[in-house]
């Protein structure tokens, strides 16, 4: 059987699939940041305060620069969530060792639990489309999720080789 032609392969590129995949994105965007809202209510706190609690706990002793630049928020926005979130009991500050104007960034017990909550939510959200979608299929929203990711840096985070295989 010969292989299909190049226009074939492109069947999936239409302007239909393309709008219905900009409204997927837009409306998995919105159902999955919602799965949280429920428990960022109860603390008072907004999604951004969630995204600063997901990589401060994903890199302790995170920089503000660097916490900046993975969120894309504003330092004077950046500032004010960090602000409550320290004020809340949730984060902890202090001096970097080689240059005391750095602020290095940890969650304290009571942001590690909620950040747990909130993120175990997530993981088992995803979970389940996974576990539905199959290996391949996993493999391949990587791939277009890394195609959408607009900097080199950003993409470099996720060079190391995807887990083959869904568990159940």
């Amino acid at each position: 059987m010969p292989d299909p032609s190049p226009a074939a392969t492109l069947l999936f590129l239409r302007e239909e699939d393309l709008r219905q995949g900009v409204e997927l994105l837009y409306f998995a965007t919105r159902d999955f940041a919602a799965e949280c809202d429920s428990i960022l209510a109860e603390h008072d706190i907004g999604r951004p305060h969630h995204l600063a609690l997901h990589f401060i706990a994903r890199q302790p002793q995170i920089t503000v620069s660097t916490l900046v630049e993975l969120t894309a928020l504003s330092k004077q926005s950046l500032g004010r969530v960090l602000d409550l979130l320290i004020e809340r009991g949730l984060v902890s500050q202090r001096p970097g060792l080689s240059d005391r104007r750095q602020r290095l960034l940890t969650l304290t017990p009571a942001g590690a639990a909620l950040e747990k909550s909130l993120s175990d939510r997530q993981r088992a959200r995803i979970a389940r489309a996974y576990r539905d979608a199959g290996a391949a299929a996993v493999d391949g929203f990587r791939k277009v999720l890394l195609g959408l990711v607009a900097t080199p840096k950003d993409r470099q985070r996720f060079d190391r080789p995807a887990e083959t295989g869904v568990r159940r």
